[in-house]
């Protein structure tokens, strides 16, 4: 009997990977070893930093700015999370920003630079409404996972005690992320599992939902939060290691749409996902290079506009190319 390679694998709690870490679905040739890291953003940091694990759910930014840098490991077309951003822009509502040209010159809180959610949120300010990211100042109050990376001079951190909530409160920060800068609304979650203070402050894009659904028609961009990324020596050696995951998280998220469709799946990551159905269709998590190659390239093109690649990374040298 031939022995099943053993892995070490950090994936974060999704409904439509469950069936993987219970063991319901096997992964293929792999006695996986699976390692719960709460949050899950821990493990980026320790994959980045330490390469500590052979295969990882990460945030895409995150391991694209480790990428260019060397990092050695690659992420498979597996996206375990998306969401939309033109919502969760919040504005002070004295603050004179009634339009995206408003925040030139402006203060925004981020929780840092390279978050992901952030990146989209600045990518789309900057393609969609013509604004100049490097005339606004972006607050941070963390660390930012990729040592390596070094931030654009208009990136500044918050004063010793001083939380990007406070700031907002106080005035100081025309706009923050919602969660992200530590700033949220009544009933909304947190972010990662950070806290957020509730607050009322208004969206700059009152009208998000559509706007996301009108973006998604025109540019097919589909914003990735969460991938897979595997060790270059594992599949280099073991080839096949890359088809094995790719099908096995295919059959679970297939299990998962099921209990979607029947409504048995009723989680509120559950009714996240059939929402976004009204959007993108049957399939709120589609898998492979194809359909993901828009978002792909979307998403490599924004990092290095917004000076977090020292060079623009091409998506075929970033994601293994694959097909369900």
């Amino acid at each position: 009997m031939t022995s099943k390679l053993k892995l070490d694998l950090a994936i974060g709690d999704y409904p439509h990977t469950a069936a993987i870490v219970s063991g319901a679905i096997p992964i293929e040739g792999i006695e996986p070893n699976f390692i719960k890291v709460v949050p899950q953003i821990g493990a980026y940091r320790r994959m980045v930093r330490q390469v500590e694990f052979d295969v990882c759910d990460i945030a895409p930014t995150t391991y694209i700015i480790a990428r260019a840098v060397g990092a050695p490991f690659i992420a498979l077309p597996i996206f375990v999370m998306r969401r939309f951003h033109h919502g969760g822009l919040l504005v002070r509502p004295d603050a004179g920003v009634k339009h995206p040209k408003d925040l030139e010159g402006r203060k925004v809180g981020v929780r840092a630079y390279s978050v992901t959610t952030g990146v989209w949120v600045r990518g789309i300010l900057i393609d969609e409404y013509g604004v100049d990211s490097s005339k606004i100042t972006w607050v941070v109050d963390d660390e930012e996972h990729v040592t390596q990376l070094k931030l654009p001079e208009n990136v500044i951190h918050t004063r010793e005690g001083r939380s990007l909530a406070d700031m907002m409160a106080d005035g100081e920060l025309a706009a923050g992320l919602e969660g992200n800068a530590g700033i949220g609304r009544s009933g909304s979650p947190t972010a990662g599992g950070w806290q957020v203070r509730e607050a009322n402050y208004p969206e700059l894009f009152p009208n998000a939902e559509e706007l996301e659904a009108a973006w998604y028609r025109r540019t097919g961009i589909y914003p990735i939060h969460g991938t897979i990324v595997v060790k270059d020596e594992i599949l280099k050696q073991h080839p096949w290691v890359a088809r094995s995951l790719f099908d096995a998280f295919s059959k679970a998220k297939a299990q998962w749409l099921k209990k979607l469709d029947s409504g048995e799946a009723d989680s509120a990551t559950d009714r996240k996902y059939r929402k976004l159905r009204e959007i993108v269709g049957d399939d709120p998590l589609p898998y492979g290079t194809k359909a993901n190659l828009p978002t792909m390239e979307a998403l490599t093109d924004t990092a290095f506009k917004q000076k977090l690649t020292p060079r623009r990374m091409k998506a075929d040298n970033v994601f293994v190319e694959l097909e369900a």
